[in-house]
């Protein structure tokens, strides 16, 4: 089964990541549900990171490409 990319996002008033759109689905995704999706590998092009407290957040892979960074997708930058 192919791994499936995060293709856009939303972000709450602070600008913090909240939703994730997965490639093929019609509705957005919960970023809790995504980080998940991301650790057992079936997001090909996202990784879970941690702050310096522990908390965890999604990153898109690097590519030198700011059009697919989570913040320019939920329109923060």
């Amino acid at each position: 089964m192919k791994n499936r990319r995060v293709v856009d996002a939303r972000a709450d008033s602070d600008g913090d990541i909240t939703h994730v759109k997965i490639e093929g689905n019609s509705t957005f995704t919960p970023l809790q549900s995504a980080i998940n999706m991301a650790k057992r590998g079936e997001l090909e092009n996202v990784h879970v990171s941690k702050t310096g407290r522990g908390r965890e957040y999604l990153r898109t892979n690097p590519d030198r490409k700011r059009s697919n960074n989570l913040d320019t997708m939920a329109g923060d930058t």
